[in-house]
């Protein structure tokens, strides 16, 4: 029958379900923001050759994460908007918990979760229950490869401009991940010209297509440009230089 679980039980519960995963491994969860010892488990999956989905809920996904999940070729990675359930299942388990999967989250809050085993008379048909809501939920989703990982080199500012026009653009150099900004949003992204669009931005701007269409922030500085950046020209024209120069365009 279902066990239930404490914050120290779900993490041990959590990793066991990754671990012992041969089949299939789900891990669905509104933020990505794993913890070391979850980053450990999926790259023994890597190294097993097992096939790993990660469904999430929010598109502030921190470029690290995504380089990381990226680089790994037996991972794929999916977008459900609105997803606010924490649900891990392999092919003998599935916990269902509030707990998210960074290491603040398991250390600091007080959880609460539920282990259920297939193999289980009593849990079977629960189980089966969830598994077809996973896969509907997945049919659903969208995959995020069309989102290149960061590669790495030079990262600009962490946080839009406020202003609308500044003097100077003085670059940070403090970590190894390109970061962009969303032409529409503003948010951080990665830096790629092709693409400078949040996921969200780029589904409402792939209702019209119109690449010439006015965009409100700069690609490379994050600053309000007023209309004068779009898909085709993400970048203000007094930054293209100095946006060359960090990114080797």
């Amino acid at each position: 029958m279902a066990k239930y679980l404490r914050t120290s039980g779900i993490s041990a519960a959590l990793e066991e379900l990754i671990r012992e995963a041969r089949e299939r491994l789900y891990i669905i969860s509104p933020y990505l923001k794993l913890s070391d010892n979850v980053k450990e488990l999926l790259n023994d999956k890597e190294r097993e050759k097992s096939e790993v989905r990660i469904i999430f809920g929010k598109q502030e996904l921190n470029p690290t994460e995504m380089s990381f999940l990226q680089n790994l070729k037996y991972v794929r990675l999916y977008f459900y908007k609105n997803l606010h359930a924490k649900c891990y299942l392999n092919e003998k388990k599935l916990i269902i918990s509030s707990m998210n999967l960074y290491e603040f989250s398991q250390q600091n809050n007080r959880e609460m979760g539920v282990l259920i085993e297939r193999e289980n008379d009593g849990d079977k048909q629960v189980y089966e229950d969830a598994w077809r809501d996973i896969e509907s939920i997945l049919n659903n989703a969208t995959d995020f490869a069309y989102i290149e990982a960061p590669k790495e080199v030079e990262k600009i500012k962490d946080e839009p401009l406020k202003h609308a026009s500044l003097p100077k653009i003085e670059i940070k150099r403090t970590h190894d991940i390109q970061t962009g900004y969303c032409i529409r949003t503003g948010i951080s992204i990665p830096f790629n010209v092709e693409k400078p669009m949040g996921y969200e931005a780029y589904k409402s701007w792939s209702k019209f297509n119109d690449p010439n269409y006015p965009e409100k922030f700069c690609h490379f500085s994050g600053e309000q440009s007023n209309g004068e950046t779009s898909v085709n020209k993400p970048i203000l024209k007094m930054n293209w230089k100095k946006a060359k120069e960090v990114f080797n365009l």
